[in-house]
Order: C-alpha cells, then structure tokens, then sequence
C-alpha cells in the first residue's frame, strides 16, 4: 500500500515509495534528496559491557581517542549530514555532557522516556523533530564504520538499508539478520537463516514512525521490528557494504579490542608503498593507538618529524652514521603519525595537510645536505661533484611530490602508485635507503642512489600519464 503523496515546504512532491522527487509546475525534474539530518540512538544501558563501563553508558568509552558517541557524530558530519539529533536515555546527562563537547550548533540531543522498551521506542523519541524530512539517516550509536562505509547508502536518495553480505562468523551470530528479495530487505530478526545482516544504519522516511508505533503494539519494540513493518508497506533497498569497508559493532569487551584493532589496520593507505605498508605503518599506527589518548596536535607531530630528520641530518654533516641512520628512519616512521592522528580524530585539515608537505620538503633538504657535507669530509666526492648530487637529488625529491600535485591540479588521469613505489622513489623508500647507506657509511652511494630512483620514478611517472 502506497502512503499519500507528501508537499514539502520547497514545492516538492515526494512519493514515499520510492522518494523520487517531482518538482510543481512546469520545470519538473528530479533532485538531489541526500538525507541532512540523522538520529543516533545512544539510549541503552549497556549491561553486557559493565566490566568496562562500571555502570556508565559505553557510549563513552573511548576508541582512538574518542568516546564512540563522539565518533558517531562525527562519521555523519564527515558524509555530509548537517544536523545530527543524539537520542539518549540511560545515563543521559553523561552522554549529554559528552555531545555537547563535540559541536553543539549542528548536534542535539533527544531524551526518550521510553528508552527501555527496546531501541525502536528511542526512535520514536525523534518523531517530533523529523516529521517534515523526505529522508533522514538512522545508526546505532554502538556501531562503527570505516570511511566510505556508509557513501552509498547516504547518496542513494531512497530508503534503504547497508548490509553485510559476507560477515564475520561473530558476527553473524550476533548480528541482525535480514531477508532480502530482489535487492530490497523485507525482513529483520536475529533467528533468521539468512546469510546477511544490517549494519546498524538506516535511510528512512516519516513513515517508519507510524511503522513503529504498530510494531509497538504487536509487542516488538525493537528497531528490527520497527523496520520490519516499515518494508511490509515501503520498498526498502539493501545496499551492500562495499569490499574495501568494515563495521563493527561493539556489544561486548571482545568487541572492543576488535574495534580497536581495525581502527588501527584502517589508517594505512592504498598509495603506501612496501616500506610503508610492511615496515613503517606497522610501527607508526601501533604509536599513533598509543598516544590517541593525549589528543596530541597533528602539526606538533609534523614538527617533531622535522626536527628528528634535522638532527639526523646533523649526525650525517658530522659523520655519526648509525645514530643519523636510526633518526632518519625514525623521522620517517614519525612522520606517518600526524596524518594518522588527523584521520583518526577526525582533525585533517587542508593547512595541516600543506604544513606536513612543506616540512618533508624541508627535510629531505637538510638529509640530503649532510650527505654531501658528510661525503666531502670524507673524500669520497670531490666538492663539484657533491654539490651537483646533492642538487639532483634535491631536485627529485621535491618533483616526485610536486609531479603528483601538479597531475592532481590538472585533472589529469592520476598513475596507479603502487608500481612506482616498487623503484623505491617514494619518500618512505628513499628515507630507509639513506639509513641503511648512512649505517653503513656510504654517504656518496645514498646520494648516487637518491638521484637514480627518484629520477627513474619521474620519467616513468611522466610517461604512464602520457600515455594514459
């Protein structure tokens, strides 16, 4: 059965079946209905997490650094979703306390009388709030997700459900199964044989209070319930989990350390090379987990990276190469922390970004030039011929960023990184080559070595994207 057609206050008609946008008039056509607003249900007692909680909500311990409200939040913001509403029940004025810190213009919270009922009732808890919206955006407080876990079904402009096709076998035995039929979820129970199961995030629409409110007096106060009786009457799309997310939702201790551990394995990035993805990210994410805590600044961390490749590069200049080695390499482990911080908290920024840029500039630089100084002292490289490698191998460092910026600004069709990496011209590559020489007390051939693949990975750069 079809609900009526609904005017919104923009001279909109949305059908609710479908919620595909008709604009009055003449000029119809479709338009962009992304859902602005969201609620987090963050009511529950927590009960089966009391040995970490002491009582309290764990919508407050933290991973990362963050209490898990406080992530939540900011997953919504960070897909644009303006408006946030945090519905809380027990323990509401700790969780309040903790939205509030957050950012209190775009987010609020909702206190729902009948939080104890089951997560459907603090649902309904919203109704006031959300009446008007064609569309709007559900999640489970508890839950986490990884960046783009949740693009599809927040672009998707219908409602819908994200679902996990191929989960985790903890998972599944926890989880919420859903029935789905010809790409659309018909049915939510945790009895169900179905192999997939909801993540905890949901697009509707007003309707699902009225779904609510029947499933409700049946006896379910249950979210699943709720979106059960939803999908009896509305087309609801499972839209699947793409293959390179995660979620996880965190109902138990064990739940915690697994959240954690994918938290960490999720601030590597697909462009690191093999020195990054085997050697440094495995060191710098476990540092970066350990100090999240401290909530420390990403650009005091940039600096600090600088300054360890200063002093490395004072080590070289003096010849000290196993001490210069170890702060090269450290710089460059270091130097991986900040930008791990940044996406963890949520605190990357485009200065933060520009500022990390100029001081590995800045650092390359100043290695590059104790090298030289180191290789004169030593008589290995006459004064011409240092100077002339240095500047190479100056000049090549700073293109391989500059020729990746540069392609990025232009539009150009970007190279897949990942086979340059394996020239070693990567800074992450260069940086462990110029440690392992300096232990070894070859500063000429780190700098001999610095300009062949720096420049072997610029020309091949340059011709992939010709050619491309």
């Amino acid at each position: 059965m079809l609900a009526e057609p609904k005017r919104s206050t923009e001279g909109w008609i949305v059908e609710s079946e479908d919620v595909t946008p008709i604009r009055v008039g003449a000029d119809a056509r479709p338009i962009d209905l992304r859902p602005r607003r969201a609620v987090i249900l963050a009511a529950g007692r927590s009960e089966r997490m009391g040995r970490l909680t002491a009582g309290g909500s764990k919508a407050l311990l933290r991973l990362g650094g963050l209490p898990l409200i406080e992530r939540s939040i900011r997953r919504m913001h960070s897909i644009g979703v303006e408006d946030v509403i945090v519905v809380v029940g027990a323990n509401a004025s700790s969780v309040e306390r903790a939205v509030g810190r957050v950012t209190p213009h775009t987010v609020r919270t909702m206190h729902a009388v009948g939080w104890d009922e089951g997560n459907g009732a603090s649902l309904a808890a919203a109704e006031p709030e959300l009446v008007d919206d064609a569309l709007f955006l559900v999640m489970v407080g508890d839950h986490l997700f990884s960046d783009g876990a949740l693009d599809a079904l927040a672009s998707a402009s219908r409602p819908g459900v994200l679902v996990d096709h191929h989960p985790d076998p903890d998972v599944w035995s926890e989880g919420t199964r859903v029935r789905i039929q010809d790409g659309n979820a018909i049915e939510f129970h945790r009895d169900l044989p179905e192999p997939a199961v909801d993540c905890g995030a949901f697009v509707l629409t007003p309707a699902i209070f009225e779904a609510q409110r029947r499933a409700a007096a049946d006896g379910d106060a249950s979210l699943a319930g709720a979106v059960t009786r939803f999908a009896a009457e509305h087309t609801l799309a499972a839209v699947p989990l793409s293959h390179d997310a995660w979620w996880r939702d965190v109902d138990v201790p064990a739940d915690m350390r697994a959240a954690r551990r994918a938290l960490r394995r999720s601030l590597s990035k697909r462009t690191d090379g093999p020195v990054s993805r085997y050697l440094n990210r495995p060191i710098s994410t476990r540092i970066t987990m350990a100090i999240a805590g401290l909530r420390p600044s990403p650009h005091a961390i940039s600096v600090a990276a600088f300054l360890m490749s200063l002093i490395g590069a004072v080590f070289l200049a003096d010849g000290r190469g196993i001490a210069a080695g170890i702060l090269v390499q450290a710089s460059s482990v270091v130097d991986g922390v900040d930008g791990e911080i940044a996406r963890l908290q949520y605190r990357a920024t485009a200065w933060g970004g520009l500022l990390d840029g100029v001081l590995d500039r800045l650092g390359d630089a100043v290695i590059v030039a104790g090298l030289a100084i180191w290789a004169i002292q030593t008589g290995a490289l006459s004064d011409t011929w240092a100077i002339a490698l240095a500047v190479a191998a100056t000049t090549g460092s700073f293109l391989s960023m500059a020729t990746k910026d540069r392609i990025r600004a232009l539009g150009l069709p970007e190279v897949a990184e990942d086979r340059l990496n394996l020239i070693l011209g990567g800074r992450d590559a260069r940086l462990l080559l110029i440690a392992v020489l300096a232990v070894a007390g070859l500063p000429a051939v780190a700098l001999v070595l610095v300009v062949v693949t720096t420049s072997v990975t610029l020309v091949a750069r340059l011709v992939l994207v010709a050619r491309s």
